[in-house]
């Protein structure tokens, strides 16, 4: 080969790997699931919350609710996990403030559970920010309602 050879495979070999390097890019967004987030018209938590979720990465959509009591029972949530808000996302519940990186491991990890909660509105959970975080866990809950911690923050 030529030195030209060389330099226009070089340049073709880059523009294949940067193509095929956008490709699987595209598809691991598009293997992400949409989150779908249930929660009241005028609460401003859960809008940050939402825009939280964008930030890392995630579609959302939003389904708002003047009364949310009859989508938490569809949905079968625990008393103990509930928050202001629940999303959908793939097979899985999110109640309440959990943190974007928790719906990500979620996600990966498929656990055999119903889903996960962040019960109550911390301070300084993802949408409640505050000068005065507090510890809180991410819970999660199977579908008869037992918990354990799936992360501490």
């Amino acid at each position: 080969m030529t030195r030209v050879q060389v330099k226009r495979w070089g340049g073709a070999a880059v523009a294949a790997l940067t193509l095929t390097g956008a490709v699987v890019m595209a598809q691991g967004k598009a293997a992400t699931p949409t989150v779908l987030v249930h929660k009241t018209p005028t609460c401003g938590c859960c809008g940050k919350w939402v825009s939280h979720l964008e930030a890392a990465g995630f579609k959302v959509e939003v389904q708002n609710h003047d009364e949310m009591t009859a989508s938490r029972a569809q949905h079968k949530l625990p008393e103990a996990t509930r928050s202001c808000h629940f999303a959908l996302v793939g097979p899985y519940v999110v109640e309440g403030h959990v943190p974007a990186a928790d719906v990500k491991k979620l996600l990966a990890s498929k656990p055999a559970i119903k889903g996960i909660a962040v019960p109550g509105m911390p301070a300084g959970s993802p949408g409640m920010e505050s000068p005065n975080p507090q510890k809180y866990d991410t819970l999660a809950f199977t579908a008869d309602g037992k918990t354990s911690v799936f992360a501490s923050h």
